[in-house]
């Protein structure tokens, strides 16, 4: 059998102990994921025809506010409708961005709010009504099968 011996036991030894040494020196700090968060709020939630409805985004990614994201846009429709508005809302400040639109049509609407920054996509999706309530859209979880 061969056997292997180190010509230099000490320096070896040596070098291990000054490497752990370093390493314990260095404080290390773990790399927590931050997410994007996005707080959409639709006031009122039941509005009536032609008066304002104000939308906004909190954008925040982990504690900082997000203030210049790659992307943000507030998509409107109808319930049932194919016709889908996308509008780019106003920054107005500590990471609010702030829409707000009258509506001529009574019923029920969705707003999505798609916004991406730090390479992340969020788009939160809420429901309001103008009016008297049309019948909602299906809810995307059903499993149709062809």
């Amino acid at each position: 059998m061969m056997t292997m011996k180190l010509k230099y036991p000490a320096l070896f030894v040596m070098m291990l102990v000054f490497l752990t040494a370093c390493s314990g020196n260095k404080e290390s700090k773990e790399v927590v994921p931050e997410f994007l968060d996005v707080q959409l709020t639709v006031n009122p939630e039941q509005g009536n025809v032609n008066e304002p409805i104000t939308f906004e985004a909190k954008v925040t990614y982990g504690d900082k506010e997000v203030t210049n994201p790659d992307s943000i846009e507030f998509e409107i429709w109808l319930a049932n409708d194919e016709n889908h508005e996308r509008i780019i809302p106003e920054h107005v400040g500590n990471g609010v961005f702030r829409l707000e639109k009258k509506f001529a049509v009574e019923g029920t609407y969705y707003v999505y709010s798609h916004v991406t920054a730090e390479n992340m996509h969020n788009m939160p999706k809420k429901e309001f009504i103008i009016g008297t309530p049309s019948n909602p859209e299906e809810s995307s979880t059903s499993t149709i099968m062809e």
